[in-house]
């Protein structure tokens, strides 16, 4: 396979892991909350356990998330060599820098 007949490109964009992110901040507020109606309970040691156990067993599945929505979201695009060979260094590196900022 002739790698300069491709071009990598990802089209991930913020919308793409937005509901990740609000999904995650809801668990932590609800482990906060557990924790601080553990709090007034005889023993505060069970309210940092609580909010630390839920980080430990919730970090894993938001990277996993993470991980695999990135994936999915980066493709081989063909290239046509003509129509690269057309283009100006200028243009080419305007037009890269463009699909790396989004």
């Amino acid at each position: 396979m002739d790698m300069r007949k491709y071009r990598v490109a990802c089209t991930l964009t913020f919308g793409d892991i937005y509901g990740q992110i609000i999904i995650w901040l809801v668990v932590l507020f609800i482990s906060l909350a557990a924790a601080m109606a553990l709090m007034g309970a005889s023993r505060p040691i069970y309210a940092l356990a609580t909010v630390g156990l839920i980080l430990v067993l919730s970090l894993p599945f938001l990277l996993f998330a993470f991980v695999t929505t990135l994936l999915n979201h980066i493709e081989l695009v063909t290239v046509d060599p003509a129509l690269e060979a057309r283009k100006s260094p200028a243009q080419a590196l305007a037009q890269n820098t463009a699909q790396a900022a989004g």
